[in-house]
């Protein structure tokens, strides 16, 4: 797992899995983190990390329900965790699940001794709408932004004063555009268009998968993206990959997309 000072108030903690990102920001005496790594030595280690470089753990949030974002409650067991109103539905539609498969995820990587994942007293949160975080004259207020099509839930994470946004399973320079069960090509491109105006006020764009952005590089696959997108829809599994993402675990997401698209009531 990588560590990347992205400020002085924000760490930007990169799993060896799928580059999944987990991101801490603090505020005086209070911090969040957002989303988690994926190996227990690196939820093991997150706490230590933190504490050395003074940053409090006030609580959990997580961008949307899939299971590898989920994982910061095994790192802080005793912390509340935060979501999205569409994530805590559909976590609550779907009891068990983000355990299975992170068991199935165990198994297929020899993974043991790993503790169990609990996921209740999930705190629902309104999205659009605000977080403090900090003392509230100081004005520390983080945005949650609606961000679905990946799945059928999400929310990005606009953190003002350090001009970073935090957009889940979006904008990644290491993954295509990928339209899981729930997610749709037509949502997705609408996340797209909300996110362009929150990358013109970022400085630092943290995608769920692969290294912090800045906004030109952000704005530069958000175009990628949405050219893909809109290919996939209209030449299907001719659609070219965006460059740089052509890797045969790429042209695996590609085809589960075309086939999404092709039948998605039976997919979706």
């Amino acid at each position: 797992m990588r560590a990347l000072s992205v400020h002085a108030d924000l760490i930007v903690f990169i799993s060896r899995f799928w580059q999944t990102t987990c991101t801490a920001v603090r505020a005086g005496e209070e911090g969040f983190v957002i989303d988690s790594p994926v190996y227990p030595d690196e939820l093991e280690a997150l706490d230590g990390v933190l504490k050395q470089a003074g940053f409090p753990v006030s609580g959990l949030l997580a961008t949307h329900a899939d299971w590898d974002h989920l994982l910061g409650r095994i790192a802080f067991p005793e912390a509340s965790l935060g979501c999205g109103e569409s994530t805590a539905r559909r976590l609550a539609a779907e009891p068990g699940q983000a355990q299975r498969e992170l068991r199935e995820f165990d198994e297929e990587h020899y993974v043991d001794d790993r503790p169990p994942l609990a996921l209740g007293g999930i705190q629902a949160l309104p999205v659009p709408g605000k977080l403090s975080l900090g003392p509230d004259e100081r004005g520390h207020e983080l945005e949650l932004h609606p961000a679905d099509g990946h799945t059928a839930d999400g929310a990005a994470v606009y953190i003002p004063w350090l001009n970073v946004l935090v957009c889940g399973d979006y904008l990644s320079p290491v993954e295509i555009p990928w339209i899981s069960p729930g997610g749709s090509v037509d949502a997705y491109l609408a996340t797209l268009e909300r996110l362009r105006e929150l990358v013109e006020r970022a400085e630092t764009v943290v995608p769920g998968h692969g290294r912090p952005q800045t906004r030109t590089q952000a704005r530069a696959i958000l175009n990628e993206d949405i050219r893909y997108l809109d290919a996939l829809g209209s030449e299907g599994a001719d659609a070219a990959l965006p460059d740089g993402r052509r890797t045969s675990a790429q042209r695996r997401i590609h085809i589960e997309n075309v086939e999404r698209v092709r039948r998605p009531s039976q997919l979706g």
